[in-house]
């Protein structure tokens, strides 16, 4: 069976979280990734996907109220709608990105993997090991092993 350690891209393409958003962008097309983990002082703090950059192109969606007894209620958190204007606004990397990612370790199976992607929607996993980036499993890095059956 076939494990992170298997397929992972060990030449990680990694950010800081004051990388300047269009340089970010500029980086994940360049280098024909969906994301990349975002890195300070040696510990993953992040991940920015491209669709957290493509989340800066959304309109506001302004919340839902409804009225009870001559008060008005928001239907969505008021923090719901801080963290989407953050990442609108963004103009550095730790504005836009994913924090507290997902991680997998070298051992984590394709499985479980594929799982985590399809059902989380999840398709840049840092691969840590010893508390260390070690890797990255992407959406790509899965679909290649269909190539190989």
């Amino acid at each position: 069976m076939l494990k992170a350690k298997d397929i992972m891209s060990t030449d990680c393409i990694t950010l800081t979280p004051d990388t300047d958003i269009t340089e970010a962008a500029k980086t994940l097309l360049e280098k024909k990734i969906n994301g990349a983990p975002v890195v300070d002082e040696g510990t993953v703090v992040g991940v920015l996907c491209q669709s957290d950059l493509v989340a800066q192109q959304k309109k506001v969606t302004l919340p839902s109220f409804f009225t009870l007894l001559d008060g008005v209620f928001p239907l969505s958190s008021h923090d719901e709608l801080e963290r989407e204007m953050t990442k609108i606004a963004a103009t550095k990397v730790s504005e836009a990105m994913t924090p507290t990612p997902t991680f997998i370790t070298p051992e984590t199976s394709i499985e479980d993997i594929a799982t985590m992607m399809a059902n989380e929607k999840l398709y840049t996993l840092p691969v840590i090991d010893n508390g260390a980036l070690v890797g990255v499993v992407g959406k790509e890095d899965v679909l290649k092993t269909l190539l190989k059956g």
